[in-house]
């Protein structure tokens, strides 16, 4: 199965468009949608900080082993390699962009979870820019990132959101954590596991608290003619954008919104925006940097291995208050702000988790 930034909706709305100003953009929905999305050592380094007082701490940690693929707007992987760990920049911002964005979520993962990269043992990480023409897309395939440079009218290249690189790669961080099935529920809770430390690693790598944090996903992705931000928003599911062509960002904050669908497997891009504004409702009540306590009892309850692949919202509800009372304790205020959030979307009623 591969994961794909831009749900399928959004792309066949594109595709439907009949204005001869996005004639492009709807050639290149189209194609996006036919196309299929193949599905395919440890090193070290010294990190120093001074502590107080100017003593200077030498430490040790994993680095990570980026290699970056040029696809040459072909719809073959891997493509051309261009630059490896330790490679200097090139003149091609895709490559560069693609480069930092796997860094950037590898320190995250160390540096919060202590997760020696996607697969928690070091593995490479790998990706492949310039895939197809005006591919319409970022994905990954079980083995790398893939990114498409978009079509110019709505979309542009999808390396310059870091939210989407981490996005992407926390996919796999789901699929060796033992999956969420993705369809219906646990689809999209394995959607917005992705959503969540997406926006965590933005954070992080700008130092934000949680009141500081816009909260938005693929920020930055649509061109300066579509009517919104980005392509989701944490903080107000079903507000990222509303455009005369593309409609209004279709996502519920509230379990009485629920959107029952067949189509994209059970509506895991849409019905996500629940346990994303959750989450979002947990981080907001407890402040500070979301990673350290909010993103905490999430990372632990997706990768304890106790998580059915099948886990409902109710299920992975209780799931989260029962990692929130072993790791902060039965009367902290982690718990409280844990039960709090998926009351707040309806998942839970009093602190009961419901069906």
């Amino acid at each position: 199965m591969t994961h794909a930034i831009i749900p399928p909706y959004l792309l066949a709305r594109i595709a439907a468009v009949q204005e001869p100003a996005w004639a492009h953009a709807a050639q290149a929905a189209q194609a996006t949608l036919l196309t299929p999305r193949p599905y395919r050592p440890t090193r070290s380094r010294i990190r120093m900080s001074v502590e107080d007082g100017g003593t200077l701490v030498f430490e040790g940690a994993p680095a990570p082993d980026r290699t970056i693929f040029d696809a040459q707007q072909r719809e073959q992987l891997p493509g051309t390699r261009v630059r490896g760990e330790d490679d200097p920049p090139t003149s091609d911002a895709a490559v560069d962009d693609a480069y930092d964005g796997l860094g950037a979520t590898f320190d995250f993962y160390w540096d919060a979870y202590q997760r020696n990269g996607i697969d928690g043992v070091g593995g490479s990480l790998l990706a492949t820019v310039h895939y197809g023409r005006d591919y319409d897309n970022a994905f990954w395939n079980g083995e790398r990132m893939v990114f498409g440079d978009g079509d110019g009218e709505v979309f542009v290249g999808f390396t310059g959101s870091l939210s989407v690189i981490a996005h992407e790669l926390t996919h796999g961080v789901t699929e060796f954590a033992g999956g969420l099935e993705y369809q219906g529920q646990s689809g999209a809770l394995n959607e917005s596991m992705s959503d969540v430390f997406g926006a965590l690693t933005e954070q992080h790598r700008a130092g934000q608290d949680a009141d500081a944090a816009s909260w938005l996903i693929g920020e930055g992705i649509f061109t300066a003619a579509v009517q919104g931000v980005a392509l989701r928003s944490m903080r107000a599911p079903g507000t990222a954008y509303d455009d005369d062509v593309l409609g209004r960002d279709p996502q519920p904050a509230h379990m009485d919104d629920y959107v029952q669908t067949t189509d994209d497997n059970g509506g895991v891009h849409i019905n996500s925006g629940i346990p994303n504004h959750a989450f979002y409702l947990t981080a907001q009540r407890l402040g500070g940097k979301a990673w350290e306590r909010a993103g905490r009892v999430w990372y632990l309850t997706l990768t304890s291995g106790a998580l059915s692949p099948t886990a409902d919202f109710a299920a992975f509800a209780r799931a989260t208050v029962s990692t929130a009372a072993a790791e902060y304790g039965e009367d902290s205020e982690v718990l409280d702000a844990v039960r709090r959030g998926w009351i707040g979307v309806g998942v839970m009623d009093d602190g009961a988790a419901t069906t």
